[in-house]
């Protein structure tokens, strides 16, 4: 025996599957937006390590920081992320990326690149706070990466140490955030150029 559906109940969801998609509204496109351009100061930082090559992971992060949103603290204990506005990249990549650019700079190492790349040195963290927060009016933006440098043959910790750096934006307006966003990524970055650069002998032991 062959089973009909009838006609009639075949039109009736087709026009609820048509007013279903007329019902929900159309989202507005995101404007992506990326760090500023880096503000570090060009005088190399010098140390005994400069034959050695460096490999940065993605940071690991929280599943709302490990996203493109931008995450703003409003009030006392809420958290909530800027509406119509986005990172070109997850938060974890974009600041990666910041930490390279550095760091190359910086000339501590021979190379300096992603963890995919050949690296004599590996490092880890995590990204514990990347966001503004209405603490001020204008937002201050507040970053929070902890850091571990490892060895790469067997992963054996060599030093570790959390970084925390602040920027206020001059204004409420996302462009001005985003501002204060690359100001405490650069400011984050000098302290980790100057903190590897006093582990000579930590990581002169790395491949002994």
């Amino acid at each position: 025996m062959s089973l009909r559906i009838p006609a009639t109940i075949l039109v009736s969801a087709a026009l609820l599957l048509s007013a279903g998609c007329s019902i929900l509204p159309e989202s507005e496109p995101a404007t992506l937006y990326r760090l500023p351009a880096s503000d570090l100061p060009s005088t190399a930082i010098t140390s005994n390590s400069a034959r050695q090559r460096l490999g940065i992971a993605d940071p690991e992060a929280g599943h709302l920081i490990n996203s493109n949103r931008i995450v703003v603290y409003p009030e006392r204990t809420v958290v909530n992320v800027y509406e119509g506005a986005r990172w070109h990249v997850n938060a974890p990549d974009l600041l990666r990326a910041r930490l390279i650019e550095g760091l190359q700079q910086s000339q501590i190492f021979a190379g300096v690149g992603s963890d995919r790349l050949p690296h004599d040195l590996l490092l880890l963290s995590e990204l514990r706070h990347f966001q503004s927060d209405y603490v001020t009016d204008p937002p201050t933006v507040k970053i929070q990466l902890d850091v571990q440098l490892v060895g790469t043959q067997n992963r054996t910790p060599l030093a570790a140490r959390n970084f925390s750096t602040s920027a206020q934006a001059s204004s409420v307006d996302i462009a001005d955030v985003v501002d204060a966003f690359g100001s405490a990524s650069d400011e984050l970055t000098e302290q980790l150029a100057a903190w590897l650069a006093q582990q000579p002998d930590v990581i002169g032991t790395t491949g002994r």
